[in-house]
């Protein structure tokens, strides 16, 4: 059985991206606000809530603390358009990975696929840490490797 997304982004044009990255992988329930996704979040058990951080007056932070308050709280990935180093340790402080929306279409199925660790310990600020792609688990550094060659 497939592992079920609630995936929250308000902008279609980016989350048609992230659609097709997570239904290679998961079943995806996809919202455009966080009232509908509050909703579908606390009514349905889902492994995984992917949500931008930007949701109009609310945001993915919330998101998460509804998350961690059920029965079976979810593993929760909160993005931003852009790096942005308090976001991020934030993010990370509630119990989240921190990503970013152009390094999510590349990583969401690995986060989906494997055991991830019981926090997010990255740097934030930090997206590429190698010159050269030597192996390892970090999907975004082998896409940047693989960019930078063709």
């Amino acid at each position: 059985m497939l592992p079920r997304v609630l995936l929250v982004e308000p902008n279609p044009a980016i989350a048609d991206h992230l659609l097709d990255a997570a239904r290679a992988v998961a079943t995806v329930d996809y919202q455009v606000n966080f009232e509908t996704a509050r909703l579908r979040l606390t009514g349905t058990g889902f492994d995984f809530v992917v949500s931008n951080l930007r949701l109009g007056e609310f945001n993915g932070l919330h998101l998460v603390h509804l998350a961690a308050d059920l029965d079976h709280p979810p593993r929760c990935v909160v993005y931003t358009d852009a790096t942005d180093l308090i976001l991020g340790r934030e993010v990370q402080r509630v119990g989240a990975f921190y990503e970013t929306a152009t390094c999510l279409p590349v990583t969401l199925g690995a986060y989906v696929r494997s055991k991830l660790p019981a926090v997010d310990r990255r740097d934030p600020t930090r997206l590429d840490r190698r010159g050269e792609f030597r192996g390892g688990r970090r999907c975004w550094d082998e896409h940047v490797m693989r960019v930078r060659t063709a």
